[in-house]
């Protein structure tokens, strides 16, 4: 089938990812004294790799139903922006759509919603299968780490730390990615500036140039050529607080992750402050959304603000910015 050799090479580095944390996974169950296939049937039931982590302790931890409930909500409430980017994408899927919404990890949403399926096939085909091989990749890692941790017979104290490393490893990979956005941003926004610089001085090149045979015109144009520099110092001095305000805009969702966990493990204590913690941060994030969705065109909107002339450089399409790319 042509859409499966077409997926399966866009899944192997969450093969790498998903078959490694599965086995941690079902090591961590095992050891814990669940039997070797109970990490099988909830990564085929429950298959959601954060949840699953916390269910080790959910399991062993009194009887509260209603706890467990809203944990699964805060922890999978992600998955609605998910659902909603996806919409077009899954439109006329027919029965597929079922599986698919099941299926959809945080892995799977990206490669399906990145990927431009090329014209000819079937994409309910193509997402079907980026979907299944992402799910057996997860049940293959659980059933390993389920058969290798029954067989385990030394002191594995402390192997539950692992959740907590996977998730400081996840905070850790999208706060560098942030990082390299906002630096490829200010790239950007420097060779936009630079190409607004190049247009007034050919501007005022040919303005001073017309003019060269009426002193008065002449005289006009220095003044340009006076006022365009104090733009361009005017724009750099704005720009001056800017990396502040943009290191602020681009770590905006990690830094509320972080401030409301601190703030609920203060109010709540070590042992209830997760659920609060989801609550508080689903709360910020859906208030702060438009902040943190045009966060990433702060530098831009800056420059457009202090000087029109640049406002096309927005447009990766714009001809003089590709001529400056070149250059």
């Amino acid at each position: 089938m042509k859409e499966f050799r077409i997926a399966f090479p866009k899944t192997i580095p969450i093969m790498a990812a998903y078959i490694f944390l599965g086995i941690s996974y079902g090591i961590l169950m095992t050891t814990r004294g669940f039997p070797f296939w109970l990490p099988v049937l909830t990564a085929l039931l429950v298959y959601t790799g954060s949840l699953e982590f916390l269910l080790t302790d959910i399991l062993l931890s009194s009887y509260d139903p209603l706890s467990a409930l809203i944990t699964a909500l805060m922890i999978g409430s992600r998955h609605i922006f998910y659902g909603m980017a996806m919409l077009p994408k899954y439109r006329g899927t027919g029965k597929a759509k079922f599986y698919l919404i099941y299926t959809c990890s945080d892995e799977t949403f990206a490669v399906n919603y990145s990927t431009r399926i090329p014209a000819g096939l079937d994409k309910t085909r193509f997402y079907t299968s980026v979907s299944a091989l992402d799910q057996a990749y997860w049940v293959c890692g659980s059933a390993i780490g389920g058969l290798c941790g029954s067989l385990i017979t030394f002191d594995t104290t402390g192997l539950d730390f692992i959740m907590t490393a996977m998730f400081v490893t996840i905070f850790m990979n999208q706060w560098l990615s942030d990082s390299d956005k906002m630096q490829a941003r200010r790239r950007g926004h420097v060779s936009g500036r630079t190409a607004g610089q190049i247009r007034r001085t050919s501007k005022v090149t040919e303005d001073a140039n017309a003019a060269s045979d009426n002193a008065s015109d002449a005289s006009a144009a220095v003044k340009n050529t006076s006022a365009e520099t104090a733009a361009v110092s005017s724009i750099s001095s704005a720009n001056a607080s800017g990396p502040a305000t943009a290191w602020l805009c681009a770590h905006g969702s990690e830094l509320i992750g972080v401030a409301g966990s601190l703030v609920c493990l203060a109010i709540f204590g070590p042992d209830r402050f997760i659920i609060p913690t989801m609550i508080l941060v689903l709360i910020l994030l859906t208030v702060f959304r438009r902040q943190l969705d045009t966060a990433e065109e702060w530098n831009l909107e800056t420059s457009a603000k202090k000087d029109p002339e640049t406002a096309d450089i927005k447009n990766p399409d714009a001809p003089e910015a590709k001529e400056v790319t070149r250059s």
